[in-house]
Formats: structure tokens, C-alpha cells, sequence
């Protein structure tokens, strides 16, 4: 990874931490992906968790990836500004959440909204709805989704919804075993289970319009798995990490033409022993859920990042190691981008080594806490 494509000048009148964006790099992440998808874009849904900007999902419109998958109701209303077609809320939509989905899918009748059900009692209150509803199957993640050993309550609730039936929503999460055969084997079996209940849903007249499956590291197994390529049914594959990437998914990927397109700019803030320096990119700069390190430094693979408070991250340097000044910026990749990027209000976007221009991060956090006319 070359630190130089990286660099930016006019940075003196830059408040750290900040995000930076490099859309060239982006749009070359897409390209990539788009590859793997046989240069398919109706293979692709990508989780806008990660993307986040309603800059970068137009980025995805324009190059034909136009079904979109979300958590919250801000993604699913960024979404539809955005020019998507189809987006799904895969995510447990319940009480006022629910209701919101109903007024922003009222709001945009061009887009076809869907969100997920996991038993009868949520799949009834939908039926009717424009919008549609994938049945969430656990693949053995056991987070949320029905287990796929009940194909005859999947049956019922498909069968019950009617029309409003869309297909499966299978994320198979639990599967990131960095070896590539060890993860498609695990992944294979899973689509295997996955394939014999859609067809006992297609025994029972319940014809599957698409199946949702594969996060980011189990997405070429799901691109390359041959019983979704000749299914009786469309399949997409849904990761989103891969628009921007990260430690994880470089890690997943090696080789593959994927590069970070998401920094974070961290100012060195004190010299507090010989051997370490601090900068101002703790854990409500650059996320912590994915353990420490949090990030690496961009051109300084020697520098070791610790353990970060919630404003201070220090970072260990070895003897004989140039140690940054204070006041110097360092450039930080995440462990994890998708939270990362939550954590901004805005972003700079970087082009040819300068400061484009400033985006929000149109998706970040959640609306307003009350809907409808308790809102106004």
C-alpha cells in the first residue's frame, strides 16, 4: 500500500480527528467487487451501514448497484434520496420503527420497500402492506431469524403472506475464518440447508423471489456457490464493508485489488514518555468494537496503536523509530470502518492529494425519536 496516494496538503485548517474519503478509491472498490460479481450489479446489495454518505451511495447508483440493504430507519430514508430501486430494512422492525418504514415507503412510492419477519405474528401485521417481507432465517449466527430446521413454520408464514412474500434473508455472520477453503466449506454447508428449504417452499407453491445472503467475508462464497447461480430465484450477495475496507476485510482479501478508501486524520497531541506519542483519535473517533488495535498507521507499519480512551489513542514506538512531532498527522486505517464512519458528522472528500469538499454523513445515527403526528 503505497502511504503517497494517500497524503494530503492544506491540512493546517483541519479540526482532527476528522474522515477523510478518497472516491477514486471507492470507485475502485466497486470495481473490484463488481468483478467478483461478474461484472453483475444486480449480484450486489450492498449494507449501506457502511457507506453511510448519500454522497457514496449515488457513487453506487451510477454504476448500476441499485438494490440496497439497511438497519435503520436513516438509512432506509438516505437510501431512497439517493435514487435507489429497491431497499431492505434487514433489521427487526417493530412498534414505532415499524410505523416509520410504513411513512417513508408511503413517502417514496418508486422504491420497493422490504423489511424482515421471523414469525407469523410480525409477517400478519405486514400482509397487504406495499411493503414486501423476506422471512429472516437463522443460519446459526443466532442473533435474530427463525432456524432453518422449521421449514414448515417458514412455509405457513410464506404461504400467509401472499404477494407480500419476497424470499429468504440469510446472514451467515458467524462465517470469517480468514483461510479461504476452511470459510467456503463452512459457508457451503450452510447454502446446502438453505437450499433444501427453499425448495420445500417451492414444493408448497411458494415461489422465492430472492435470496439475501453473504456479509462481507463470506461474499465470494456466495457469488461462487452454483446452486444460487441456477436457483428458480434472483441472489445477491449483501456485504458492505468492501466500498470503503478496513484491517478485516484487507485481511479477508489479500491480493484482490481492494484498497482503504476511508481514513481518519489524527493529530500527535503530547510526547508522554521516550518511547510512545498520543493522538486525538480514541474510541469516539475510531470504533473499538472490533478490539484493539483499533487501526493501523498508513506508511508505519513499525508504530504499535494501544488501547485508546474515549479522546486519546497512544501509540508505542520501537527503539530506534522516528517518532511523529507534535502536531503531526498521522493517518489511521480501522479495524472496523462501518462504525467508524458513525462517528462523524461529516467527511472530506480527497481528490489528487487536496480537500475536494466536505460531505455529510447523511446516514449517521438515527432520526428524530418520535413518528408521525406525535413529530410535528
Amino acid at each position: 500500500m503505497d502511504p503517497a496516494i494517500y497524503a494530503i496538503s492544506g491540512l493546517d485548517s483541519v479540526i482532527t480527528p476528522a474522515l477523510a474519503i478518497y472516491p477514486d478509491i471507492v470507485d475502485s472498490n466497486i470495481d473490484v467487487t463488481l468483478a467478483m460479481a461478474d461484472g453483475d450489479p444486480d449480484r450486489w446489495r450492498p449494507h449501506i451501514k457502511t457507506a453511510k454518505l448519500g454522497f457514496t451511495m449515488r457513487r453506487l447508483v451510477e454504476r448500476g448497484v441499485v438494490n440496497f440493504k439497511c438497519s435503520t430507519s436513516l438509512e432506509l430514508l438516505t437510501a431512497c434520496r439517493s435514487g435507489v430501486c429497491d431497499a431492505v430494512v434487514a433489521y427487526p422492525m417493530v412498534g414505532a420503527n415499524a410505523a416509520r418504514v410504513r411513512e417513508i415507503a408511503a413517502e417514496f412510492p418508486g422504491v420497493r420497500v422490504s423489511i424482515l419477519a421471523e414469525n407469523e405474528a410480525q409477517a400478519a401485521a405486514w400482509r397487504g402492506s406495499r411493503v414486501g417481507v423476506f422471512i429472516d432465517v437463522n443460519p446459526g449466527m443466532d442473533r435474530t431469524g427463525i432456524s432453518q430446521t422449521r421449514s414448515s413454520e417458514i412455509v405457513s408464514i410464506a404461504r400467509g403472506l401472499g404477494a407480500s412474500f419476497r424470499g429468504l434473508h440469510y446472514y451467515d455472520g458467524q462465517i470469517h475464518t480468514v483461510d479461504p477453503v476452511a470459510r467456503e466449506r463452512e459457508a457451503f454447508a450452510g447454502y446446502d440447508r438453505l437450499m433444501q428449504l427453499a425448495a420445500a417452499l417451492m414444493d408448497m407453491g411458494c415461489p422465492i423471489g430472492e435470496v439475501i445472503t453473504s456479509g462481507t467475508p463470506a461474499m465470494p462464497c456466495g457469488l461462487k456457490y452454483m446452486g444460487f447461480r441456477v436457483g428458480a430465484f434472483v441472489h445477491r450477495v449483501s456485504p458492505g464493508t468492501v466500498v470503503y475496507n478496513d484491517m478485516q476485510s484487507l485481511e479477508l482479501f489479500p491480493g484482490a485489488g481492494y484498497r482503504p478508501a476511508a481514513l481518519v486524520l489524527a493529530r500527535v497531541v503530547s510526547h508522554p514518555t521516550p518511547d510512545r506519542f498520543t493522538c486525538d483519535a480514541g474510541h469516539k473517533a475510531v470504533s473499538a468494537d472490533a478490539g484493539s488495535p483499533t487501526c493501523v498507521v498508513i506508511g508505519r507499519p513499525e508504530l504499535i496503536p494501544l488501547k485508546p480512551s474515549e479522546e486519546h489513542l497512544p501509540v508505542q514506538v520501537p527503539a530506534g523509530a522516528a517518532r511523529p512531532a507534535i502536531g503531526e498527522i498521522v493517518y489511521l486505517m480501522p479495524r472496523h470502518v462501518c462504525p467508524t464512519v458513525n462517528n462523524f458528522d461529516d467527511a472530506l472528500i480527497i481528490r489528487n492529494g487536496r480537500i475536494q469538499g466536505v460531505e455529510p454523513v447523511s446516514a449517521r445515527g438515527h432520526e428524530s425519536p418520535l413518528v408521525g403526528a406525535a413529530a410535528r
